[in-house]
């Protein structure tokens, strides 16, 4: 009877320490979400390299989740969009390569991760257009295709497809119409966009209103 109730308050023990882990770990995430969310003061190089290296630090922490490596590389790319020093930009893509395959190797092939792989793509056509255009822009394309096959209904892949045609050259492709058409599509997406869970993607419908003010 001893070793009986000994067991079953190993086993409590063992649920009340997991639940306690994923408390602790759904609570970490949702206050830098928030931050992403509510402060504008984050979106800027350091801001973004703050968040990341927070991410970065959940991640280790907790191995087997890919949202948080997720996050890292969403911050990380950012940050290489928003710096102005174009020398830095590829190392910093490069640690944001390094956490998005992190999170595929856990989610697999997935559409937020593949959106997330075209925008890295993109941020390495800033160090030098014209010479870099042939190669990252083709490779961001193909990876956002990827992410619609991958989930008809992820807002995001409309809104960066939109992007892209709106800051490509008329001469390689782009136009405002096309995007704003991709921006309208966005939102309609996201209007209907129910998230996988609490801590799952969400952002960017204010920024595609800001995109669509830019087309008109």
């Amino acid at each position: 009877m001893k070793r009986i109730l000994f067991s079953l308050m190993a086993v409590a023990g063992t649920i009340f320490t997991v639940q306690a882990q994923s408390d602790q770990f759904t609570g970490a995430m949702k206050e830098q979400l928030t931050r992403l969310s509510t402060d504008s003061t984050a979106y800027t190089p350091a801001g973004m390299q703050q968040l990341a290296n927070t991410f970065e630090r959940i991640a280790e922490a907790e191995k087997t989740q890919w949202l948080p490596y997720y996050y890292a590389a969403y911050c990380r790319v950012n940050e290489a969009f928003f710096t102005q020093d174009r020398n830095k930009t590829d190392e910093i893509a490069d640690k944001a390569q390094l956490a998005i395959e992190k999170a595929q190797a856990l989610k697999g092939q997935d559409s937020e991760i593949s959106c997330i792989l075209s925008m890295i793509a993109s941020a390495r056509i800033g160090v030098d257009p014209m010479t870099r255009g042939m190669k990252y822009g083709p490779m961001s394309a193909e990876l956002l295709d990827a992410a619609q096959k991958q989930n008809p209904n992820n807002p995001r892949v409309f809104m960066l497809k939109g992007q892209n045609l709106l800051y490509t050259p008329e001469a390689f492709g782009g136009s405002k119409t096309k995007a704003k058409e991709m921006f309208d599509i966005a939102l309609q997406k996201f209007a209907a966009f129910k998230p996988e869970s609490e801590l799952a993607p969400t952002w960017g419908e204010p920024y595609v209103k800001e995109l669509i003010k830019q087309v008109q």
